[in-house]
């Protein structure tokens, strides 16, 4: 029981400041029209920053670790093949199956995971987070875009068009040029460095706010979840099973000869208990999938995860906190 306060005393600030997006922008405090530019500026300017400054200041062998790497992508193949198999059937196509693997498969690890995770478990946490950041931007997304596509027979295309995406998305470059002056010791002058501070503080608060805002949307959309069973059982994939699916990849790529230290497992383990990533409703409306549907599942697993994740990481955080 002790646990479970201790995390929650850490834990609640973070899904409080969601609460609060959600009721503001609810109450009509901050208009609707107010989210793409705040999501934007995150984005866009503050996330890269925070992102830049964990990579930057984490060891250059936790940011390239093979372990962790292996273990997430074969996790994210595990989920992705069991959400399509068992939701491909009916009026789910192989393009809203796929969005909905990606959305059981891909965790809010930038907005929500990397803030809370350090603040458990101290920012050698951030390493492990910023390397399943780029298995689920760069391989898992395209592999579930690739998907969706199967129907439609534009496959190529849309992983074509994802990668031109990804070239001009700043978070991938962010973790790109944290890599680099982690390696080489490269530090910025002193005015720019704080400059680059007072923006990365900034992504956590503005981001969670927005999420908020993100949700309340969604729930104010008018769009009735399109079947319990569907929707939970993707929350159920994410919450529970994700975590599962990491835990038993991590036994399968230790016997390859890739073993991770306690803390990496932990911290890679808690980061799939995280709700899913609100950036794949925008990824489904673009693909034209079923987005109503996708955020719906993103919020009911944020809304569950104020439960579920401070319990979750009761039991881990003691195993890898020392």
């Amino acid at each position: 029981m002790n646990g479970v306060v201790q995390v929650l005393g850490v834990t609640t600030p973070f899904f409080a400041l969601v609460g609060l997006g959600w009721l503001g922008w609810r109450r009509g405090w901050l208009p609707m029209a107010a989210i793409p530019g705040m999501n934007t500026f995150v984005l866009w300017v503050a996330l890269p920053c925070m992102l830049f400054r964990f990579g930057a200041s984490t060891p250059i062998e936790r940011l390239l670790d093979p372990a962790v790497a292996l273990t997430w992508g074969l996790a994210a193949a595990v989920i992705v093949g069991l959400t399509i198999a068992t939701t491909r059937r009916g009026a789910v196509g192989w393009n809203d199956a796929s969005f909905g693997a990606l959305v059981a498969a891909f965790p809010n690890s930038g907005f929500v995971g990397v803030p809370v995770l350090v603040a458990l478990l101290g920012a050698q946490a951030a390493g492990p987070v910023i390397v399943t950041v780029a298995v689920d931007m760069v391989i898992t997304t395209s592999v579930c875009i690739a998907l969706s596509r199967i129907g439609a027979g534009h496959a190529g295309e849309a992983v074509g068009r994802m990668f031109k995406g990804m070239l001009t998305n700043p978070l991938p470059w962010a973790i790109v040029l944290g890599v680099l002056a982690s390696a080489t010791g490269f530090q910025l002058p002193a005015p720019a460095a704080r400059l680059l501070g007072l923006l990365a503080d900034a992504a956590s608060p503005v981001a969670l706010f927005t999420l908020g805002g993100v949700l309340a949307r969604s729930a104010g959309a008018g769009e009735a979840p399109h079947g319990a069973v569907d929707e939970g059982w993707i929350v159920a994939i994410k919450l529970a099973l994700h975590p599962l699916a990491v835990w038993l990849a991590s036994l399968g790529v230790a016997a390859l000869g890739f073993p991770m230290d306690p803390f990496t497992l932990g911290v890679v383990v808690l980061a799939a208990t995280l709700p899913s990533a609100s950036n794949v409703t925008m990824l489904a409306e673009r693909y034209e999938a079923d987005a109503g549907r996708i955020a719906w599942i993103v919020l009911l697993s944020t809304a569950l995860a104020v439960i579920s994740v401070p319990l979750l990481a009761a039991g881990w955080v003691p195993r890898v906190a020392h």
